[in-house]
């Protein structure tokens, strides 16, 4: 059983444990601004607005006590199981909350796979909050473990690409998922992008900008250049070869060529990594699918993102259940249990 711990700032600072062994079973990326009890308060919120359920309200007494069971209706990894248990305790910290799998597990349709135990009306109210959030980190780990799974031996990334006021819980399903995080802002890498490109006047210009802002800054942080042809490829490494540099990595972006047969052509990423022979990590984005990411993770690339991991996921069919011997008839009947 995991017992919930407050979360605060950086997302990682947990506090009042109750039980010997680690709480996330999978941590949360770190983040200098983002507070996660905050964005709970405000789903609670968002959900309750200024009457509360006044469903629960009418139909179930206060005081009435019973169990919900977690119901999966589909396969995939389930995730925000740390998450809901902050939840449950943010509504009512004398909810009791047992799980038989955690962050990172698979699990099958069918399987129940955790329970709740404490006062009805809390937790109904907890309820859709607590399913939104898993469904969709659990929609966005399933994914990501396929193609993290089909990307070998190179990494998969996620990108900026995260709903609004979600990205550490977007990027938190990404690690569950067996992916890696790219940066978490603005704030945490130096990323040249085609239009700081364009507006420098060229590669070059971008990376030398950038290296005197770190040097008057007095600044240590991972850089990384966009790079949209070989010729693009070539004026970073001759840069590089000229001075002293803070570049990290090289993106290698829509180097991947669709096929009207639906194959990709990876010829020209091919060639791109073996241009920068192991002197940087490099990155490959564009024209990622499930179909496709096996093909360009044997490319030599250290990583290939891919923004569907988050803007377009599908989330992952889970319910909360008190009658589980209904909620299944029924799924068997509709094809969802």
């Amino acid at each position: 059983m995991y017992i919930c711990r407050t979360v605060v700032m950086s997302a990682t600072e947990m506090t009042t444990p109750t039980k010997s062994h680690e709480f996330f079973a999978i941590k949360p990326p770190i983040h200098p601004t983002y507070d996660l009890k905050n964005v709970i308060k405000l789903a609670l919120a968002e959900d309750a607005g200024d009457q509360g359920d006044v469903t629960c309200k009418a139909t179930i007494p206060f005081d009435m006590e019973v169990e919900a069971y977690f119901l999966a209706k589909e396969d995939g990894v389930i995730a925000g199981i740390a998450l809901a248990e902050m939840i449950f305790h943010e509504v009512d910290p004398s909810l009791r909350v047992e799980w038989s799998q955690k962050d990172g597990d698979y699990i099958h349709k069918g399987l129940q796979f955790g329970k709740v135990h404490g006062r009805a009306h809390n937790i109904v109210v907890a309820e859709r909050v607590v399913l939104n959030f898993m469904q969709r980190m659990s929609g966005i780990a399933t994914l990501t473990k396929k193609m993290a799974d089909g990307a070998y031996p190179a990494y998969m990334l996620e990108t900026r690409k995260t709903a609004p006021g979600l990205r550490l819980l977007d990027k938190w399903a990404v690690l569950i998922g067996g992916g890696r995080n790219h940066r978490m802002g603005l704030f945490d890498m130096i990323m040249i992008k085609d239009n700081h490109i364009s507006i420098a006047g060229g590669v070059t210009n971008a990376l030398r900008a950038v290296d005197r802002y770190l040097e008057e800054k007095d600044l240590q942080m991972e850089v990384e250049v966009e790079t949209r042809t070989l010729e693009e490829v070539k004026e970073a490494l001759h840069y590089a070869s000229q001075t002293k540099t803070s570049l990290t990595r090289i993106m290698l972006d829509n180097m991947v060529i669709p096929l009207p047969n639906g194959d990709v052509d990876i010829s020209m990423l091919k060639e791109a990594v073996q241009l920068v022979n192991g002197r940087f990590e490099t990155e490959a984005s564009g024209n990622v699918t499930l179909e496709t990411v096996h093909k360009i993770g044997q490319s030599g690339v250290t990583y290939i993102s891919s923004g569907s991991l988050t803007h377009s996921v599908k989330a992952l069919d889970i319910s909360l259940k008190i009658d589980t011997e209904l909620a299944l008839k029924v799924g068997r009947r509709t094809g969802r249990a």
